[in-house]
């Protein structure tokens, strides 16, 4: 990965706990970042953003930040935006090389992620998720403010990590690959073709395993220990490469919620195949698999 110029004290790489966070929140160096969004209702996140959010926090929309338009028949549902695009968004946000950035959201960060990997890509890996997002925020009584907040803009260099990522002609190449371990971060069900809510075809990749990406949550919501976040993906992948294992998911977003899991577990940095299903079952002659 390209190396971020910036080498905070404390540099939180993946999860931060609500304490954490709270204790930093008049940190200039600290930028949150509300990424609350519904799928079923796209306009969602943001009016509860207005209505109440962290104090500090600016909001980042799925679909009109982190996300280029869609095209039609060639890319899935959440493409990524062009770099210099991406770039000053960020710098809007108040982001620059010396800035920790925490995300957050109300889906137990399987929003909030989308952000945490699109830095890492970028080339700035000091940003973390917040544990149990805005619920527990809320659990634990801590301040919240109301209307949009904006930030001082920065300039934010990127440092593209193309390593990071793999394109569909290269999953193409690797089905039938040993060397490579595809992972599909869906509901079982949608996994296994019995329905498809979202998209016009059911099914998957073949090959693919299956690692619901809720999984790397406990039952109220926050990350699972690292030693059973590890003990999870070994039993399905055994030690197979981080750089040889390919996470996907619907458009791209959810399956950072598994590489996030995956990172924080200890076991490296997988790979995010950033188009996902959406855009594989774009070419009718690229093989779909259904069934157990």
């Amino acid at each position: 990965m390209a190396e971020s110029a910036y080498h905070p004290v404390m540099n939180h790489a993946t999860i931060i706990s609500c304490a954490e966070l709270a204790t930093n929140l008049q940190d200039p160096d600290w930028v949150v970042v509300d990424v609350r969004f519904s799928l079923n209702d796209p306009g969602r996140g943001y009016r509860d953003y207005l209505i109440a959010h962290i104090p500090g926090a600016v909001y980042a929309h799925l679909d009109d930040d982190l996300s280029a338009p869609i095209i039609k028949g060639k890319t899935g549902r959440h493409p990524l935006p062009p770099v210099d695009v991406m770039a000053g968004r960020l710098g809007a946000w108040g982001i620059d090389d010396r800035v920790q950035v925490v995300a957050y959201d109300d889906s137990g960060g399987a929003m909030a992620s989308r952000l945490w990997w699109m830095l890492r890509w970028l080339g700035h890996d000091a940003v973390a998720v917040l544990d149990g997002g805005f619920p527990q925020w809320r659990r634990e009584n801590r301040p919240t403010v109301g209307d949009r907040e904006r930030r001082a803009p920065r300039t934010f260099i990127p440092r593209p990590n193309t390593d990071c990522l793999v394109g569909v002609g290269e999953v193409s190449r690797m089905l039938n690959d040993p060397a490579w371990k595809l992972v599909d971060s869906r509901a079982p069900e949608r996994f296994r073709g019995d329905w498809e809510p979202i998209d016009p075809v059911a099914g998957r990749i073949p090959g693919a395993f299956n690692a619901p990406h809720p999984e790397v949550l406990d039952p109220t919501g926050c990350f699972r220990s690292p030693e059973a976040l590890r003990a999870m993906f070994v039993a399905l992948l055994g030690d197979h490469p981080a750089n040889r294992t390919v996470f996907y998911c619907g458009s791209g977003v959810s399956a950072a919620h598994n590489l996030l899991g995956f990172a924080h577990a200890g076991l490296g940095d997988g790979l995010l195949y950033p188009g996902s299903w959406s855009e594989w079952i774009t070419d009718p002659t690229r093989p779909v698999a259904r069934g157990p």
